[in-house]
């Protein structure tokens, strides 16, 4: 499929189905040209270059041709099985060609003078031909050029290479390997001047974790989405990109308000939650943010369809203690009207994680979903990569126009900001604070609304307690100052009739 440009006789682009890469280039690949992916080993370069053929079979009826010069054709369609691409089926369907130029094993030889591939490219030819082929994908040159010890014969063959392709009217990938992450585009330092176009895959190493991003270096004659984007390799799905660049602020909103699923808290809110927000709920551990995110879920009504992502309790935790407060999650649950999904955040990387929620959402059509909690998720991710793993999900929500509860863990009992709410402060319509309150010898808690965006709302501090119907919110803290601060001091009532002078008219 090809995207048209406006300008006569400008560069246009073909669609590769590569869910992601194709905003991040503006439409595709150019048409006609062959474009380098580079990457280390484990980078998805093959990955990408099957995909490539793949979703154009699957999505556009276009016929391929796949050259393989480092794994044998047996291997490569085994490895692809994986992703749901049957290229053995394809090829005997006539849609997909596979040339052998994998090396023979007991083949070690060193290229010292000239070598023609002529040969090869006649029978790539022949393959084009004979399946009506539009689209081609090489994988790997680096495979053939460890070979040569001359670069000016590789930058010569690969000219050669990319010049037979144009003729033959296909658009190509062509991988090649690259041993730095961001050192040299490609081992041999010249291939990324020969190609029009440069696609970057990288498997970089964060705090013990993988982060996977693509970036596109250049397209020559064309514009292109700058900078490295996050992407996953997904079971059944292959390459799945996070083009965040995509991502509009042009999600429609409304004053339709929803219930937290406390009157109280709906009070203090103005009115409840606005349905297409975002709301943050930040404690300390045992301060009541799980029993707020089930009381959310449980609070809608019988339309609602209720999405609940836990990375620190399971099911069966979740369920328990929801019953202790009241709410029948198993009946909710029966009725297909709660999905509850937990997982250790460590499982996965931070972009699978996102995939996965993500594609949950698309699924399951739900009009609350809550995060419990944001913290775990944020255990030895980047912080580039935390952040940019909430500004995609809360686009994925926003999008959707439903309400959305994450919590938060504050790293001290008595409250102060945690990093999360450090980085996802701005992206969230409403800041709800719960927080542990020294009086007297006991321990109690306290509820604030800090931010409520485009509405009033309560700015009382009202002390709370639980109990087996959930949360019950009280009376304002009238006596107490530091509870935000975290060192909540008790104030006399003559003190405090002393300060209400000092603002009082003469």
């Amino acid at each position: 499929m090809r995207v048209s440009n406006a300008n006569a006789g400008a560069v246009t682009k073909l669609k590769t189905g590569i869910d992601g890469f194709d905003s991040i280039s503006n439409g595709g690949l150019p048409v006609g040209r062959t474009t380098l992916v580079s990457g280390t080993a484990g980078s998805s370069k093959t990955v990408f270059a099957v995909q490539f053929l793949a979703r154009g079979l699957l999505d556009y009826e276009e016929a391929g041709v796949f050259v393989t010069f480092e794994e044998t054709p047996a291997d490569i369609k085994k490895n692809m099985l994986s992703f749901g691409w049957d290229l053995a089926s394809w090829e005997a369907e006539g849609k997909l060609a596979i040339v052998d130029a994998s090396p023979v094993v007991e083949e070690e030889s060193v290229i010292t003078g000239e070598f023609d591939f002529g040969a090869l490219m006649a029978r790539l030819e022949n393959a084009v031909q004979r399946v009506g082929a539009r689209r081609v994908s090489l994988d790997s040159l680096g495979a053939v050029f460890t070979k040569f010890d001359n670069h000016i014969i590789v930058r010569s063959e690969l000219l050669r290479i990319a010049a037979s392709l144009r003729s033959i009217g296909v658009t190509a990938v062509m991988t090649a390997e690259r041993t730095d992450e961001y050192g040299e585009i490609a081992r041999h330092g010249v291939e990324e001047f020969v190609a029009d176009n440069v696609v970057v895959l990288r498997n970089v190493l964060e705090n013990e974790k993988r982060r996977r991003t693509m970036e596109i270096l250049k397209f020559r004659g064309t514009d292109h989405q700058k900078g490295e984007y996050p992407f996953s390799v997904i079971a059944d799905e292959g390459i799945v990109g996070v083009p965040l660049s995509a991502e509009m602020l042009n999600q429609k909103t409304s004053n339709v308000r929803t219930t937290s699923g406390n009157g109280e808290l709906n009070e203090m809110c103005g009115g409840g939650f606005f349905r297409d927000s975002i709301v943050l709920v930040s404690g300390a551990t045992g301060t009541g943010k799980t029993l707020m995110a089930s009381q959310f879920l449980a609070g809608g009504g019988a339309d609602d369809r209720c999405l609940l992502f836990a990375y620190e309790e399971s099911r069966d935790q979740l369920i328990r203690n929801a019953d202790g407060w009241g709410f029948d999650f198993v009946t909710m649950e029966r009725q297909g009207r709660l999905k509850v999904v937990c997982d250790y955040p460590e499982v996965m990387g931070l972009e699978e994680h996102l995939v996965r929620m993500r594609s949950l959402i698309e699924e399951f059509k739900p009009t609350r979903i809550a995060v419990d909690s944001l913290s775990a998720l944020e255990r030895g991710a980047s912080p580039k990569s935390f952040r940019e793993f909430v500004l995609g999900l809360t686009a994925a929500i926003k999008r959707e126009q439903v309400v959305g509860l994450f919590t938060s863990v504050t790293p001290s009992l008595m409250g102060g900001t945690s990093i999360t709410e450090a980085h996802i402060s701005t992206i969230t319509d409403s800041i709800i604070l719960l927080r542990y309150v020294e009086l007297f010898g006991e321990i109690t808690r306290g509820i604030a609304v800090l931010k409520m965006r485009g509405s009033r709302h309560d700015r009382d501090i009202r002390e709370f307690a639980i109990d087996q119907t959930g949360m019950q919110i009280g009376k304002t803290f009238r006596t107490v100052t530091g509870i935000m601060a975290g060192n909540p001091t008790h104030v006399a009532a003559s003190e405090q009739e002393r300060v209400a002078d000092l603002f009082r008219d003469p």
